[in-house]
């Protein structure tokens, strides 16, 4: 599209996100750093935190296609986006292409013809503090991340890992679920009643009675769910505590009473529209409308910018332009009229600490904004609803107040035993629409507060009036424990926190499902017992490293490096080994992350970190194998798994017991008629199987098998176990007396004679395989290859990388996406059914960042001797001077050749990494 505005003079190409980085698994350190004592980090911490960047070997090829181009080229435009990490991109691309044509920063916040025209004649030099902001962003999260996780390795398990704002949302889930598993419920009654007005109305939509809830009992309050102490139970001394049986006697003993009218409040009601979306609002009122993952909302944003339809979709601004407020107001008032339209242009400021206002608000793209209707069959159905919710939100940011009148009334009447009984009514209603003509905003689940923009019209009433109870009812009530966070909850506390950056959150989100501390039931994000595990280890030894404020002042801090008035080497120093100053969240004063990490490695209590107490004497203990339940010392405890599906504050005594009581799976078969032994079936880590039980004196070790796909340990006959036991069967041998075996392996059945092996179909035939069956099946050619490739599941669109087709496959781990050089499991959200080419491209797009396959580990075993390009691609992407990243930009911009024509690299907007 980009192409299209500029004309044939111009050559666009993507660089697909950051084309270096620091070393990683796939990308390894070059040779000439090796041995470094902080190779390892690939950051040299004993000079000035100098990174070592490396094309990843995804990106060497598109680097190569970039470079071909810009030899035929007299210009540069870097297009990338304008934040950091757009910033360092463009950096990034002209270290590494070295362009000894004029350089030229373009940017834009929509791609439109006159969008990409005004960038074109307004360039700029890349900016070198935003460059130093990102990169020690990225330092840091390499030194966090590389330091902390081994600890995590050593104390909870492998392959875990910790990261400044992943580790800090994961304790947000936690912190909500353990206030959840202290929860007690109560219940309580309330009161409710109709009241009779009996006057006739001339206005047919007036109503004649009017419903009220009993709030006062003798001029004490009625409880409500707020009043309970979510610790005990128990409700305030102060207020009055009705249980069924008191709820149905009061209404018993009003029956027949006459009631009063004692206060009619009336108040004017106005409310004002929504600021137009930003990042997290957009991904908040998507998961509110829609039920759309924070990821989901984002790759569709990402569409609908890439294709001209909205502004940039990574944005904390709620600013419009002038141009926009504009187009919006003028839209306004020709769907709705004048008088839906303010005399002023409404504008918007954030309140949110740590706001970045770089960009304009997420709106319609172009000075006059396309109605959803003109756009329709130009989008698919999603991109469709997204897009009509941005244009509704920036319409109605425009549109004048919802006006009206809300109504209070509060009555009494006494009871036949003398109680005094107030009850209260509200109501409101509105008298002009406004903005709630285009646009209403969603709430949280969670929000107790209602919806203020329905209706609810009361009768008019006088003080003094009689009025009559026509019914009175009695309902029962539990209080709730607080609501587990969702993805547009958690994005709005991680804002309030000003912990991330609207761009990060949707990476966030799906960086903590990806590794397995939280998993999804619904919408609610539930954590692991891992992520208890984790997280009390980081809260108990690395308090500041998880601190809300400390992690929120690091955005602050990187702003103002960014803004050239704080030193990044300065920063970093004092967070890495400590110092004076006061910053870094306290972590300088307790002598950096390094020190700490070594103080604390060998005081850190493994067990007690992964022991989650329960009631009774109860614990979850986070095992290797995953979560058990004990109850009592380690020499006599009970024992039982937690099932993968049960979130933690379902752990309820009632459920611990039922757990703990379970039958343990074994089911005694009968007796070996050979040895006598007895033959167990069992269920144990790695799937069911079967087992003899020498004597107890014995030093002989027990045969063990497991059963085949086709059993289950409920009906396995003693028959069976022991045609299993003999495995690996002895089939016979061939006519040089070479033994046959059948055996079961970790790729499934299989015959093997001497070093030669041919897989079988079914494991059955381990049993049932003849020798003349076995001899034919040795004598075909040996297949490449485990076995016959299954068909794809489903055919995918284009990789936008590899420009190959992806196809989705069940593998021997359950389904993946391919596109023939990575493989990328689905996810545990993720369905063959409903994975869309965009989430498939994500999937692979993150396997490529985690290196090349395995077969690309081996070929490059077997070349050693490239090891002197490896040298020479080092020396094309050294550890830079921060001082050389201006001088660089200035030293490309100057330098001129004359070639036919002018290039530009754009990208697609790359993922935040956080």
């Amino acid at each position: 599209m980009i192409a299209g505005y500029l004309g044939d003079d111009y050559m666009v190409e993507a660089s697909y996100g950051h084309i270096r980085d620091l070393p990683r698994k796939g990308s390894p350190i070059p040779a000439k750093y090796k041995g470094e004592s902080w190779a390892r980090l690939g950051v040299d911490t004993d000079n000035g935190f100098m990174p070592v960047y490396v094309v990843g070997p995804d990106k060497k090829q598109q680097v190569a296609k970039l470079k071909s181009l810009l030899a035929q080229a007299d210009e540069l435009y870097l297009a990338t986006d304008e934040d950091r990490e757009g910033e360092a991109i463009a950096w990034h691309l002209a270290e590494i292409l070295k362009p000894t044509v004029p350089v030229h920063r373009m940017v834009f916040h929509e791609i439109t013809p006159a969008a990409i025209r005004d960038a074109i004649a307004n360039t700029r030099e890349l900016n070198n503090d935003m460059v130093q902001a990102q990169e020690t962003r990225r330092v840091l999260d390499r030194l966090y991340g590389y330091e902390v996780s081994p600890v995590l390795w050593r104390k909870v398990g492998q392959g875990l890992s910790a990261g400044r704002v992943q580790s800090v949302a994961t304790r947000i889930i936690v912190e909500r679920e353990r206030l959840r598993m202290k929860f007690k419920a109560a219940d309580y009654w309330s009161v409710s009643g109709d009241f009779a007005t009996g006057l006739k109305n001339d206005d047919p939509l007036e109503p004649g009675s009017v419903k009220a809830t009993l709030i006062n009992l003798d001029d004490r309050r009625v409880a409500v769910g707020r009043d309970f102490d979510p610790d005990t139970g128990l409700a305030a001394a102060s207020v009055v505590h009705l249980d069924e049986s008191g709820a149905r006697g009061l209404i018993a003993r009003l029956e027949g009473a006459a009631f009063e009218v004692t206060r009619v409040d009336e108040k004017p009601y106005r409310r004002r529209p929504a600021a137009p979306f930003m990042t997290s609002t957009l991904q908040q009122e998507a998961g509110r409308k829609m039920r759309w993952s924070s990821s989901q909302t984002m790759r569709t944003a990402q569409r609908l910018y890439e294709n001209g339809f909205i502004t940039y979709m990574r944005t904390d601004s709620t600013t419009l332009s002038e141009t926009a407020l504009s187009a919006a107001r003028n839209q306004a008032r020709e769907l709705y009229g004048d008088k839906y339209v303010p005399a002023e242009p409404r504008r918007y400021q954030r309140k949110v600490k740590n706001a970045q206002e770089a960009h304009e608000a997420i709106r319609p793209a172009g000075d006059q904004f396309r109605t959803p209707g003109q756009v329709a069959n130009q989008m698919s159905s999603d991109e469709f609803r997204l897009y009509e919710m941005v244009w509704m939100r920036t319409i109605a940011s425009q549109m004048a107040d919802a006006v009206g009148q809300t109504v209070s009334i509060r009555l009494t009447g006494d009871s036949s035993t003398g109680e005094k009984a107030e009850f209260s009514a509200t109501g409101t209603t509105i008298t002009f629409p406004g903005f709630l003509r285009a646009y209403v905003e969603s709430k949280d689940e969670d929000d107790s507060s209602g919806s203020d923009d329905e209706e609810r019209r009361m009768p008019r009433v006088a003080k003094g009036q009689a009025l009559t109870a026509t019914d009175l009812t009695a309902k029962g009530h539990t209080t709730q424990p607080p609501a587990r966070y969702t993805e547009p909850s958690l994005v709005s506390a991680l804002e309030e926190l000003g912990i991330g950056r609207p761009a990060t959150y949707a990476s966030i989100i799906q960086t903590i499902q990806d590794r397995g501390y939280v998993w999804k039931k619904g919408s609610a994000l539930i954590p692991s017992f891992t992520a208890f595990a984790v997280v009390t280890l980081l809260e108990r030894y690395f308090t500041r490293l998880v601190d809300y404020d400390f992690t929120a002042q690091v955005e602050g801090d990187l702003d103002d490096i960014a803004d050239g008035t704080r030193s990044r080497v300065d920063w970093l120093t004092r967070f890495y080994f400590g110092g004076t100053g006061g910053e870094e969240g306290g972590i300088a004063q307790l002598g950096g992350l390094k020190k700490l990490v070594a103080d604390n490695l060998g005081e850190i209590d493994a067990r007690g970190i992964n022991s989650i107490p329960l009631e009774g004497g109860v614990v979850v203990r986070v095992g290797r194998y995953g979560p058990y339940l004990q109850q009592g010392a380690d020499d006599d405890s009970r024992r039982a798994s937690v099932p993968d599906n049960l979130a933690p504050d379902e752990l309820t005594p009632e459920k611990v017991e039922e757990l703990l009581s379970a039958p343990s799976g074994d089911r005694p078969l009968g007796n070996d008629p050979e040895s006598g032994q007895e033959i167990i079936a069992k269920s144990g880590r790695y799937g069911p199987y079967v087992t003899t039980v020498p004597p107890e004196d014995s030093k002989e070790s027990p045969r063990t098998a497991s059963l085949f796909k086709s059993m289950d340990l409920d009906t396995i006959t003693l028959e069976d176990a022991l045609k299993l036991l003999q495995i690996p069967r002895l089939v016979g041998a061939d006519a040089e007396g070479n033994e046959i075996q059948a055996l079961n392996g970790r790729y499934g059945p299989y015959l093997k004679k001497g070093s030669d092996s041919r897989s079988l179909e079914t494991e059955e035939q381990i049993l049932n395989i003849t020798l003349e069956e076995a001899l034919a099946i040795l004598a075909q050619p040996k297949q490449r290859g485990r076995a016959a490739a299954k068909p794809p599941l489903r055919e995918m669109g284009d990789d936008p990388v590899s420009g190959v087709k992806m196809v989705v496959k069940d593998g021997r781990f359950g389904p993946y996406v391919t596109d023939g050089e990575y493989n990328a499991s689905l996810r545990k959200d993720d369905t063959v059914e409903e994975l869309t080419d965009e989430r498939a491209a994500e999937l692979l797009a993150d396997r490529r960042a985690r290196g090349p396959a395995k077969k690309a580990k081996r070929a490059a075993k077997k070349a050693p001797a490239k090891k002197a390009p490896a040298k020479k691609a080092a020396k094309k992407a050294p550890a830079k001077a921060t001082a050389k990243k201006t001088t660089a930009a200035k030293k490309t911009t100057a330098t001129k050749k004359t070639t036919a024509k002018k290039t530009t690299a754009a990208k697609a907007p790359a993922k935040k990494s956080t």
